[in-house]
């Protein structure tokens, strides 16, 4: 049998939701561990299935408008990011919804409950509002609260291969794809440094220098990036994409 939700569970459920349950089955189903529920049928399990697809699903659109000059694999490695057991955990305790799990005796007696199960929670309760509410309301949800972690890992994804970002700028803005010119070396051969700068359609940006090749050519597409107005760098370092 179903556990029945205890009012000011189901208040606080719906007040970290901003949505009022039509059925409160559903989302006592959301909120119940297999190690409280007398069929496992019963439990969030079902409901955490069904909440990862549709957190996929929702960040995947999300990346598809909000990065149009992102590829396949940058989109890709963005996304795993963003929907993880790590992510969904942080969430889930940030919401205060792993406060709502039921849970049997065995496992309400820990003084920190494990990760998998906070993460299990926030794709259950994803999955409940999108049976309750419809999608529309869900997305806002997700966006609400995933939004700033996407554009983190966004930003730090573009930190890590910048030469990537000016390819996808140049081919789709300027009709060109860069190349790289290296200018100089110097150093022992143990020890080289490298200056490098990125050419466009027969206009040379600054020139950086690095370590290696390709540690000189990321920075020469950064500096040609920032050059172009694609990029900002913070005053921490930090490199922000613009608008």
């Amino acid at each position: 049998m179903m556990c029945e939700i205890d009012p000011q569970v189901r208040q606080r459920a719906e007040e970290i939701l901003g949505h009022t349950f039509a059925s409160a089955a559903l989302l006592s189903e959301a909120i119940t561990h297999s190690s409280v529920a007398d069929d496992r049928r019963q439990s969030n399990e079902r409901l955490e299935f069904l909440g990862d697809a549709i957190l996929g699903a929702v960040t995947c659109e999300y990346l598809f408008h909000h990065y149009p000059d992102c590829m396949e694999g940058d989109l890709t490695k963005i996304k795993s990011a963003v929907v993880s057991r790590r992510v969904c955990a942080k969430l889930a305790d940030k919401l205060g919804l792993t406060d709502l799990l039921i849970l049997g005796k065995g496992m309400s007696g820990r003084e920190k409950l494990p990760s998998s199960l906070a993460a299990a929670v926030y794709e259950s309760i994803v999955a409940a509002l999108y049976l309750d509410a419809g999608l529309e309301v869900t997305r806002n949800f997700i966006v609400e609260h995933l939004g700033p972690i996407i554009e983190e890992a966004a930003d730090s994804a573009h930190q890590q291969n910048f030469k990537s970002v000016l390819q996808q700028h140049a081919q789709k803005h300027l009709d060109e794809l860069p190349t790289y010119r290296l200018l100089d070396e110097k150093g022992p051969d143990h020890s080289k440094a490298f200056e490098v700068c990125a050419e466009i359609g027969g206009r040379r940006y600054p020139s950086a220098w690095g370590n290696n090749k390709k540690q000189a050519e990321q920075q020469a597409a950064l500096l040609a990036l920032t050059e172009l107005g694609v990029v900002e760098v913070a005053d921490d370092g930090r490199v922000h994409m613009k608008e």
